[in-house]
């Protein structure tokens, strides 16, 4: 059996946060929740996740300078970092690149398309 893939979700959403935990607990994935920038940090270093999908507007810290500051953290551990917006997906890829995102996704996908998406990411 595969290795059960760990998620940390970060938006300020909390709606948002308790959709994609129950679509992606019933993927099979553990899922850890967060809806402030402050701590996020902490937990990653914490829980190791295989993958964080990350708000890019986040008040308060961006998602995108928040992601800089978690790549820093986890340099090498494998762990791989998803922006997660309702913003166009050439704003997204964009943001991506130039915050060196390993990939991103826009909200509203269903849960299962979510789910293939992150799997690939961490298989890569």
């Amino acid at each position: 059996m595969p290795e059960r893939l760990s998620v940390l979700v970060v938006d300020d959403d909390t709606e948002q946060l308790d959709m994609v935990r129950r679509f992606l607990r019933l993927e099979g994935f553990e899922v850890e929740i967060c809806s402030s920038p402050i701590g996020v940090s902490n937990l990653v270093r914490r829980m190791r996740p295989s993958v964080v999908l990350l708000d890019v507007n986040i008040p308060a810290l961006s998602g995108t300078n928040l992601l800089q500051l978690l790549k820093k953290q986890v340099d090498g551990d494998g762990t791989r970092f998803v922006l997660f917006s309702s913003e166009d997906t050439d704003k997204l890829r964009r943001l991506a690149g130039e915050f060196g995102a390993d990939d991103y996704i826009q909200k509203g996908v269903d849960g299962s398309a979510l789910a293939r998406r992150l799997r690939e990411v961490c298989a890569r």
